[in-house]
């Protein structure tokens, strides 16, 4: 194997481990967001996990290219139904959290 490859091979395991720690980081900070916001509406986090739902490039606001994530989570109001929450994040930054219109207990 020449030096090149190993040196490309070595780039792309660098990059992949990155983003995997990244990709962790972002799923934590979601998390925290979702718990909060569950807290402040007086609903209960289900699972208490969220998961990538989609994946994009989109523009901050500086103009810089981010990555676009849609954390989804299922929460309840009443302790009977199941509904469905987001956390909409650019970069690093929350942008929003949305719930799914629900019963208020």
């Amino acid at each position: 194997m020449s030096d090149l490859t190993v040196v490309i091979w070595f780039f792309v395991v660098v990059a992949t481990v990155y983003y995997w720690w990244r990709a962790l980081m972002a799923k934590e900070v979601a998390l925290r967001a979702a718990a909060r916001h569950c807290k402040e509406m007086d609903i209960q986090l289900l699972d208490q996990s969220v998961y990538l739902r989609r994946l994009w490039f989109k523009r901050n606001h500086k103009g810089a290219l981010s990555l676009w994530r849609a954390f989804y989570f299922e929460f309840t109001s009443t302790g009977e139904d199941r509904y469905t929450g987001r956390v909409i994040m650019l970069g690093r930054r929350i942008e929003q959290v949305e719930l799914d219109p629900h019963r208020v207990h």
